[in-house]
């Protein structure tokens, strides 16, 4: 009986080391089931099933493009270029099919084709043309991003229906992304485990002489294994493209840094060598559950790049610690080796615990913030990297503070793909009424479609959403505006001169509204020469260097618009002396920095969109709706234009 129970303990015993060694043997997993768990006290709306399916939606890109980069990093090289490879099989997949004309399938197999050629081209780079992979896949990112441009025009291209059904579910739950991602991750795990090439790769990643010199043709090796890299990115490119109905052409900017953010943190060494598919997926998930575990918490769009930034350092730190502990002379099997094994492992407890708590106490520490109201809003931001949604923002607090609601706002950075899933946890959280400032209108439906079968209004703010319901459209008249700004400049110069064009980010809808505008506008003129157009992407420092540019290249500009402020004060910035006396500039926008170029004489006028009003009629449309009053389909905010004389009346 003694016996009996001496074997039970030390059956338990056994169950729970291993456990544990589980655990600290695998860095990421410890850290996302440390955040599933967090997220799950911190949130109720956290691990509810929808929400969960809303996160393996959410990683499907991420985790594709990152299974791809597997290959190259367990081969000692790196991928920059997954990305722009991405959108750019899907915009030729899209342009293809409805442009051309093509049958869907010959069009499917040339996005797959584009893809491996984008591949095939880094590798003869890397592995012929003796390129380090860095800069071969840096030039990549540049071309392929550029092609997307040239095809697209700068403009989003609708989707193929029968394409399109790849973003939606089976069954009515189960999305078709997540079978997709776990398609594509049991492909990459027999590839690695259990194929020549695999066992190629972690041989040219431990030591690429020796496996040159044990027979491995290398040079070819890698081919294959950058074209499969570039294979994975178009299948990511398909997937996003179909959840937005549309390619757009800047869509997965940044998302090379995810992918590869993701295989590092799933195990994978810089090195080369080391790396699996399981891990992989654990990183694009840890990811994912931060992101839409930040939003359901309602943490400032600011402070979420900081906690996910030191999160993500922390896995790697645990992850790192455990490979230097498993190096340790000493942390062998036996009774000698289990004592020399208990710093190292006393070690991986302490990080462990500094996860734990680091992940607890910072969402706990963001989420204390909340209100407690029962009427909660979101809103989606296309971007806060620019003074006029900041001024929106900012209106949108003040009025919902007035109201009494609480109102969580999110920054899209002007990606499409992030503000579908930040839409999607809106309507997984069950908030009240969304306010949603589209990236792009076509590629913000299906998420606006998700929230109407909820019962859920929503709220159009500066930019209208296609293909869905919404309550109401909070905007000014871009197109108005455009003409405005045309007819300000053209009266200006007195109906005579060169002009030069500063446009915004290729494919948004302010940028092409506002350009369509001053088009028009600028007809009844036939005196004015449009000499150039190039965008700046709503930037000043962009604004700057393009203007230094376009300057050199073109004697005797008389005239400038600029499709924001921003755009506009960095060319104030590169005519010097000239603006404001002999080159009038023009922007858009009205914000604080362009009124105060406006009254110092510098910018001769700005087309003033009052975006903080226009943040305040929003909330207070949304509460309406959301209370089940009535509100009027389309509010416009007037615009006006701003010059020296009448400044003071905005400032």
């Amino acid at each position: 009986m003694a016996t009996e129970t001496v074997k039970r303990d030390a059956g338990g015993a056994g169950g729970t080391a291993t456990f544990r060694r589980v655990l600290l043997d695998n860095g990421a997993l410890s850290a996302l089931i440390v955040l599933v768990v967090a997220m799950s006290l911190l949130s109720g709306d956290f691990l509810t099933t929808q929400n969960l399916l809303n996160v393996g939606v959410q990683a499907a890109v991420t985790a594709i493009l990152a299974f791809g980069v597997t290959f190259v990093i367990v081969s000692a090289g790196i991928d920059l270029s997954v990305g722009s490879v991405a959108a750019l099989s899907a915009t030729v997949l899209a342009w293809t099919a409805t442009s051309e004309g093509l049958p869907v399938w010959l069009a499917v197999v040339l996005a797959v084709a584009t893809g491996m050629a984008c591949g095939f081209v880094n590798g003869l780079l890397v592995s012929y043309g003796k390129l380090p992979p860095f800069i071969a896949t840096l030039a990549m990112l540049s071309v392929a991003r550029g092609l997307s441009l040239v095809i697209s025009q700068g403009s989003p291209i609708a989707f193929p229906d029968s394409v399109s059904h790849l973003g939606d579910t089976v069954g009515g739950w189960l999305p078709i992304p997540v079978i997709v991602m776990v398609v594509m991750g049991l492909v990459t795990a027999v590839v690695l485990g259990r194929t020549f090439i695999g066992r190629s790769m972690y041989a040219i990643g431990g030591n690429e002489e020796a496996a040159r010199l044990s027979g491995l043709r290398v040079k070819r090796q890698k081919l294959v294994i950058y074209a499969l890299s570039g294979l994975f990115a178009a299948v990511a490119g398909v997937v996003l493209a179909s959840r937005l109905v549309s390619a757009q052409p800047q869509a997965a900017q940044g998302y090379e840094l995810d992918a590869i953010a993701a295989v590092v943190i799933g195990g994978a060494s810089l090195a080369g060598g080391v790396g699996k598919a399981s891990g992989t997926l654990i990183g694009a998930l840890i990811l994912a559950v931060l992101r839409n575990g930040l939003n359901l918490l309602s943490v400032s769009a600011f402070w979420q790049q900081v906690v996910i930034g030191v999160v993500i350092a922390l896995a790697v730190l645990l992850d790192t610690l455990r490979r230097r502990a498993g190096a340790t002379p000493g942390a062998s099997s036996g009774a000698a080796g289990g004592i020399r094994g208990k710093g190292p492992q006393a070690a991986k407890y302490a990080v462990a615990a500094v996860v734990v708590a680091a992940a607890v106490g910072a969402v706990s520490f963001f989420h204390s913030g909340s209100s407690g109201t029962s009427t909660k809003v979101g809103m989606s931001l296309s971007t806060l990297n620019n003074p006029f949604f900041v001024q929106m923002k900012e209106g949108a607090q003040a009025a919902a503070e007035k109201a009494g609601v609480e109102l969580t706002v999110t920054d899209a950075q002007n990606d499409a793909s992030q503000q579908t899933n930040q839409l999607q946890n809106f309507t997984g959280e069950g908030v009240k009424s969304i306010i949603v400032n589209p990236v792009d209108s076509d590629a913000a439906g299906p998420a606006v479609r998700g929230a109407n079968k909820q019962d859920i209004p929503v709220v159009a703010a500066d930019r209208g959403v296609n293909k869905a319901r919404t309550a109401t459209l909070v905007a000014s008249d871009n197109v108005a505006g455009g003409r405005l700004a045309a007819k300000t400049l053209a009266e200006k110069l007195g109906g005579k001169g060169k002009v030069v064009v500063l446009q915004g980010t290729p494919g948004t809808s302010a940028s092409r509204e506002r350009g369509q505008g001053f088009a028009e506008g600028i007809k009844a003129y036939p005196g004015i020469e449009v000499v150039a157009k190039q965008p700046a992407d709503f930037d000043r420092t962009k604004g700057l260097d393009v203007m230094t540019n376009l300057l050199q290249s073109n004697k005797g500009v008389n005239g400038v618009f600029a499709e924001n402020d921003e755009m506009a004060l960095g060319a104030v910035k590169a005519l010097g002396g000239k603006a404001g006396t002999s080159v009038p500039v023009v922007g858009f926008d009205g914000t604080p920095d362009g009124l105060k170029a406006v009254e110092a004489g510098t910018l001769y006028a700005s087309v003033a969109q009052q975006p903080k009003e226009l943040g305040r009629i929003a909330v207070e449309n949304a509460v309406r709706a959301a209370e089940g009053k009535k509100v009027r389909g389309t509010v416009k905010v007037p615009v006006k234009v701003v010059t020296s004389k009448n400044v003071k009346n905005f400032s």
